[in-house]
């Protein structure tokens, strides 16, 4: 009696799949890097962020930068679930309290950041947390409202 073969096994291609597995990596890298960027018409919103509260804080200071800016504009406006208003806060500003502000000239790069001029969330309605996103529209004069994503950072050490 002769005993029939199996069919042989084809295994994937070595070659093929590490191609296939790098190519979905780095578009998946690509997807995150491009997720911190928000266009107007007239500008570039890179990374807003914040860092993460304690539960009896009530206020959160909010970071990011402005760049490619084709037109003068102003940011004017803040609306997110986290908290019931914003303003321009920091070094050197002398707006009223409450009032969200902040021109940005065409050509240059505006940035908030922790040592300088930042936007601050007013009467949080919740904590925020590390690691979290969460959804942030800023209205500008020229280029319109921007739904962006703010992302959440690890809260600033005691020291």
């Amino acid at each position: 009696m002769v005993s029939a073969k199996p069919p042989p096994v084809t295994l994937p291609n070595r070659r093929r799949a590490l191609r296939s597995g790098l190519a979905g990596g780095l578009a998946l890298l690509g997807a995150q890097a491009r997720a911190c960027e928000f266009f107007t018409g007239t500008l570039r919103v890179f990374h807003p962020w914040a860092r993460a509260t304690l539960e009896d804080e009530t206020t959160a200071m909010v970071f990011m930068k402005f760049d490619e800016v084709r037109e003068d504009d102003r940011l004017v406006g803040v609306r997110t679930m986290l908290s019931t208003g914003a303003e321009i806060a920091g070094q050197g500003v002398k707006s009223p309290g409450g009032v969200v502000d902040l021109p940005i000239p065409r050509g240059r790069t505006t940035e908030l950041s922790e040592n300088g001029v930042y936007l601050r969330l007013l009467d949080l309605q919740w904590q925020l947390q590390v690691l979290r996103a969460y959804p942030l529209d800023l209205v500008f004069e020229k280029g319109g409202t921007v739904k962006a994503t703010l992302s959440i950072d690890f809260p600033r050490s005691a020291s």
